[in-house]
């Protein structure tokens, strides 16, 4: 592993926040965690429940490590890297993730998702200028997200909330966040191989292996997700 920052992985499904510890050299540097089977979803088999909130929560917190191991493949410089003029840098993508889970998760069933306070044009430009900010902006964000998310109960799906004035189900709040998420999440993925594709590990079912993936999944040794 170099000198440079890397995500901890969160491998398993489990939300962690970085384990920050200062190296030889006297830079930050976060433990990446290598108890996945670096290609693909190692962790235990996916657990069958008819829980929406408790399967919801999963769906997030595998989006989360996929960008996690996404980002853990580059250095410091590639963050900040955009492709075109139209395009965002994963540093800004991260910013914008960061800054809209603060509005939504705040204060979830009490206030507006769309918080006054918010500058979202502002989560578009100056992205942090280093990983570590960018690492605590974004476990910031997911903090508000699971904070909120855990704490409510089945009954309170059908309750309604509100962005920008609109009316929502909490359900589908939820929703349209697991959406948001996981399209960014994917930009994150796209980039990252984009940009680091002489030496990118898998981050799912590597080519050509998936009888043996399958097969490992049929053993309950992975998990689809």
């Amino acid at each position: 592993m170099s000198d440079a920052d890397v995500f901890q992985s969160n491998a398993c499904g489990r939300d962690s926040a970085m384990d920050l510890k200062r190296n030889s050299t006297g830079s930050a540097q976060s433990l990446w965690c290598h108890v996945i089977c670096r290609c693909e979803n190692g962790g235990m088999a996916l657990e069958w429940t008819d829980s929406y909130l408790k399967d919801s929560l999963g769906v997030f917190r595998h989006y989360k490590s996929l960008a996690e191991r996404a980002m853990a493949q580059l250095t410091d410089q590639q963050l900040l890297a955009e492709l075109d003029k139209e395009s965002n840098s994963i540093a800004v993508i991260v910013k914008h993730m960061a800054g809209n889970m603060r509005s939504r998760f705040t204060d979830f069933l009490t206030t507006d998702g769309e918080k006054p306070d918010r500058q979202r044009d502002q989560e578009f430009v100056d992205p942090p200028a280093t990983r570590q900010a960018m690492i605590a902006s974004w476990e910031a964000g997911w903090a508000c997200l699971f904070a909120a998310l855990e704490s409510l109960s089945e009954d309170d799906l059908g309750k309604t909330i509100t962005i920008r004035s609109e009316a929502h189900s909490v359900m589908q709040a939820i929703n349209r966040q697991l959406a948001h998420h996981s399209y960014h999440c994917g930009q994150i993925v796209l980039l990252a191989k984009h940009l680091n594709h002489p030496a990118w590990k898998p981050l799912t079912v590597a080519r050509g292996q998936s009888e043996e993936f399958n097969r490992r999944v049929r053993a309950g040794r992975a998990s689809q997700r």
